[in-house]
């Protein structure tokens, strides 16, 4: 017997589907509060004077703390909203499997650009202009565009892999911990990646800084890695390890 999901639309209900405009409202108020609260964690550690410098482990640590704890928390919040994505990468990934209308992705997408840039523009302005710089992520010194694209792609990947184990596979053994596993996965890729490529791991968190302050340079690799590496999680997943493949419109992660 078909199902329909708790706040699931395709275009026809667009007009009129309350669920549809809870939902993308829900992805706006959710990757703002995310992207608010890991742009602020980095500006109160401090950006290094010299960019691409490396960053104390200490202070990495804490502001890997930060985007752990606010991404657990924050999924697990919109779960049953939006799915909590909070990351254009996710979208995409869910997007690729079909777990995910085209439509509703645009979406989805659009509402979480907007949400980081009115977050780091908020930033900003909090933090009187060029006070306290936002930082936007660079790739660490002697790091080249591809060493950085490789390790998105792979911290990406990361990223999805939990997604599915945890949350989409029907099969997972922590039913309801997904959202806060997945915080963790960020917050280890955080430390590991951090001093290397920025490690992103999301489209938008890397967009609204960079709207914020003008700065551009080697953006593309926060786009690309990212947008390769989800779906390449969501495949391998999908085709190596996922015994009962579903393709139904799902309430998935971040």
């Amino acid at each position: 017997m078909d199902t329909k999901h708790a706040d699931s639309f395709d275009e026809r209900d667009v007009v009129v589907d309350a669920g549809c405009v809870r939902a993308v409202l829900g992805e706006l108020v959710l990757t703002f509060l995310f992207v608010f609260t890991g742009v602020a964690a980095a500006m109160a550690a401090g950006v290094p004077e010299l960019q691409g410098a490396a960053m104390p482990m200490a202070t990495l640590a804490g502001v890997a703390l930060a985007q752990a704890l606010a991404a657990g928390v924050l999924v697990t919040a919109g779960f049953h909203v939006s799915g909590g994505h909070l990351n254009p990468a996710v979208t995409v990934a869910l997007l690729a499997r079909g777990h995910i209308t085209a439509f509703r992705a645009v979406l989805y997408v659009a509402a979480q650009l907007l949400a980081s840039s009115l977050a780091c523009i908020l930033l900003r302005y909090l933090s009187g202009g060029q006070a306290t710089p936002v930082p936007v992520h660079t790739l660490g010194a002697g790091i080249g565009p591809m060493q950085g694209l490789v390790m998105e792609v792979i911290l990406t990947f990361s990223l999805l892999f939990v997604v599915y184990a945890t949350i989409i596979d029907p099969r997972t053994t922590v039913p309801g911990y997904g959202p806060m596993l997945t915080g963790l996965i960020v917050g280890a890729n955080t430390i590991a990646g951090g001093n290397f490529s920025g490690a992103s791991m999301n489209p938008a968190r890397s967009f609204g800084p960079a709207l914020a302050t003008g700065v551009w340079t080697n953006h593309w690799v926060y786009w690309v890695g990212p947008l390769v590496g989800g779906p390449l999680a969501g495949f391998v997943y999908e085709t190596v390890f996922m015994v009962t493949k579903t393709h139904e419109p799902l309430l998935v992660c971040i």
